[in-house]
């Protein structure tokens, strides 16, 4: 059995899931110079259907809140996935920021 575990992309601004060096799912972000500082602006999570069902969403996404608050940025929730793990996990509250049309204008289109 595989090792699947999340890593940390910054070069690729994204998370993802490795299985043994294989990427099996992403979280992209793009960073945002906010008032505050840092905000981390999640915009599309996958993970490869042969994959699904198992939870590694779920667990590539809890890496990537817990990477970007320990490296002091805010969490920008835009794609629906991490909008609704951030709803039911309300431990992340004080570390959100919400969408605002200038955060959508840096994403890519398409």
């Amino acid at each position: 059995m595989s090792e699947i575990k999340p890593v940390f992309l910054p070069e690729r601004q994204r998370f993802a899931l490795d299985d043994e060096g294989k990427i099996i799912g992403a979280a992209h972000f793009r960073d945002f110079d906010g008032a505050a500082g840092t905000e981390r602006i999640f915009f599309h999570t996958t993970v490869d259907g042969e994959y699904g069902g198992q939870g590694l969403a779920g667990i590539m996404v809890k890496f990537a809140l817990e990477n970007t608050i320990a490296s002091g940025a805010k969490i920008v929730p835009v794609c629906p996935y991490v909008k609704s793990y951030v709803a039911k996990h309300t431990e992340y509250d004080q570390h959100l920021v919400q969408p605002t049309k200038a955060h959508l204008d840096i994403l890519p289109r398409g």
